[in-house]
């Protein structure tokens, strides 16, 4: 009997680990490719030799289909945030569980997205597409207070600018309309919106036929340094019995309704306010920033298993989807903040938190010898470190240690030059 295929399109090293539960699981993988270049944030050395296929998508969805037809998939799943419209369009074509393209769009454009939920009866930030500077400028005027101008179709926080003035709104969008997305992709608009006060939260999700489970919910915590604002610099897995939990799930329900994702994994950015839940964006695909490890290491599970068991066993999603995640062990993932650019000799005081009681772990994306830039968001941090224990009172000890260390002592960086 034949392996059953499943595709994964955009799937690079980041969400490897998606692929290789499916190997585990008995099935054939099948990579797809939406562009014919690597985009510069892929680019690197990855293996692919392990997909029973790898299909470049040239632009032609005629070709593609057919070309994944040959597999007889049983599901055509987003692995990265380009990828979502072309797996909405392959899975539409092929008959397999799709989202659809015909809310695509608001999948992807961040503008397109708040207007579609609003539309839908949920809430949204009041926001304006721009791409004119002086029409920025009097929309900012118009809200009063801060704003927030980001691109339309980017993600790692790549060009969020969190505006005072509207002068500062109008060079923002000139930097993003002057650069091009983490994806190679031109901008030729930005969306402003009003700046949303509260605690930030992520709330993962994997969903079958319109039946939605909250995976894991994180907070979120933020910094503000002259040069760098509102940087997240870390993510706390909340426990299941956390008053906002149910606050947070129905929300995110009704926004993953209004943007009819109704299969697969989603990854969404929630603001609490004093008014409640109000969306920041929606990814429709797995979690980055290795969420899935540090959500199983807390829970035992988390959306990989769980998309695994949407696509290949959905009566079993669907008779336990509703079942709240119960935290094992309290977990946080911390991300330094470099503060000066030049060569990195070392991580001198690194050594300090591998001997803390609930340290676990060290992903090193800037090591010595390499390239730093100043830290200022998810693109250009250095390190990513995780604490993992029973107590959750040990956890922040650790967390708060890590933050006294982080300075310009945790670096050894040659040059040193601050870089903005």
């Amino acid at each position: 009997m034949s392996k059953p295929s499943v595709v994964l399109v955009d799937a690079y090293p980041s969400s490897y680990a998606l692929a290789q539960a499916f190997w585990d699981s008995g099935c054939d993988v099948v990579r797809v490719q939406s562009t014919e270049e690597v985009p510069q944030c892929y680019r690197g050395a990855f293996d692919t030799s392990a997909f029973s296929d790898d299909i470049v998508h040239r632009g032609v969805p005629a070709d593609t289909v057919r070309a994944v037809a040959r597999h007889a998939p049983v599901a055509v799943i987003a692995a990265g945030e380009y990828g979502v419209e072309l797996a909405d369009a392959l899975s539409e074509a092929l008959g397999v569980p799709t989202n659809g393209t015909r809310l695509s769009p608001a999948r992807r454009d961040k503008f397109v997205m708040i207007e579609t939920i609003k539309a839908a009866g949920v809430r949204g930030a009041r926001q304006k597409l721009v791409s004119d500077p002086q029409e920025l400028m009097d929309f900012h005027r118009e809200v009063g207070g801060r704003i927030v101008v980001k691109p339309l179709r980017s993600a790692a926080n790549d060009g969020v600018a969190v505006c005072d003035t509207p002068e500062d709104s109008a060079v923002a969008l000139k930097a993003i309309l002057a650069g091009t997305t983490v994806f190679s992709e031109p901008n030729t608009a930005a969306v402003a919106q009003e700046y949303l006060v509260g605690a930030e939260y992520v709330v993962d999700t994997v969903s079958r036929d319109g039946h939605h489970r909250v995976t894991d919910i994180w907070k979120y915590s933020k910094m503000s340094v002259p040069g760098v604002r509102d940087r997240i610099a870390g993510g706390h897995l909340i426990a299941h019995d956390a008053p906002v939990r149910s606050r947070l799930t129905e929300y995110a329900q009704q926004v993953l309704d209004a943007l009819g994702i109704r299969h697969g994994p989603a990854h969404l950015e929630v603001i609490v306010t004093a008014d409640g839940p109000c969306l920041v964006e929606v990814g429709a695909r797995i979690a980055g920033a290795n969420t899935p490890y540090y959500a199983e290491l807390g829970a035992g599970e988390s959306q990989i298993g769980w998309t695994v068991e949407a696509y290949l066993r959905p009566e079993r999603f669907l008779a336990t989807h509703q079942r709240p995640y119960r935290l094992e062990r309290h977990v946080s993932v911390c991300w330094p903040t470099a503060p000066a650019a030049g060569t990195l000799r070392s991580y001198p005081l690194l050594d300090v938190v591998r001997g803390m009681e609930s340290f676990n772990n060290v992903e090193m994306f800037v090591r010595p010898g390499d390239t730093v830039v100043r830290t200022v968001d998810d693109s250009t941090k250095t390190l990513a470190i995780g604490f993992v224990h029973p107590s959750a009172e040990v956890v922040e000890r650790d967390v708060n240690a890590l933050c006294y260390l982080d300075g310009p002592e945790f670096y050894d960086i040659e040059g040193g030059e601050e870089s903005r």
